[in-house]
């Protein structure tokens, strides 16, 4: 019966308070959110639905258009890209710095009415805009149903 161990339920909970008790202690003055420097996020998105196309923005602000990575990847429109951190914390004076760093990933499920063949994509003040032109058979399906 040695190789019993004490269950204390509450242990886990107090060394995650003990440990935000630290983060909190430390001020503003140290380098404490070192985990935005590493944060993941996905863009928010808008996907419009039009006459031809279906046209999908995401907010992507601060990115570089060379740190974009758009493709089609297995019926999924995929989007990639990274926020650099420039060195410049310290020198520059900076007291305090909620930027965010990191990388980001979205895939959106791509219907079967998008043609793949005419996809564009352009990059301009934050938004990325991806239209996406449907397919000769998406656009005669369209029928107007009268509603009485």
């Amino acid at each position: 019966m040695s190789d019993l161990i004490k269950f204390e339920p509450m242990k886990e909970l107090l060394d995650i308070r003990d440990a935000f008790d630290k983060i909190f202690a430390r001020g503003l003055s140290e380098k404490r959110l070192d985990i935005t420097d590493r944060m993941n996020f996905a863009p928010k998105i808008e996907v419009l639905d039009k006459k031809d196309t279906v046209v999908i923005k995401a907010e992507v602000p601060g990115i570089n258009k060379k740190d974009l990575d758009v493709k089609i990847d297995n019926g999924n429109l995929v989007i990639r890209g990274e926020t650099r951190k420039e060195d410049e914390s310290q020198e520059k004076g900076y007291y305090y710095s909620e930027r965010s760093y990191g990388s980001f990933y979205r895939s959106i499920s791509l219907p079967d009415t998008v043609d793949e063949k005419g996809i564009k994509a352009k990059y301009k003040d934050g938004i990325l805009e991806i239209n996406l032109p449907k397919t000769k058979e998406a656009k005669e399906k369209s029928k107007p149903i009268e509603v009485e």
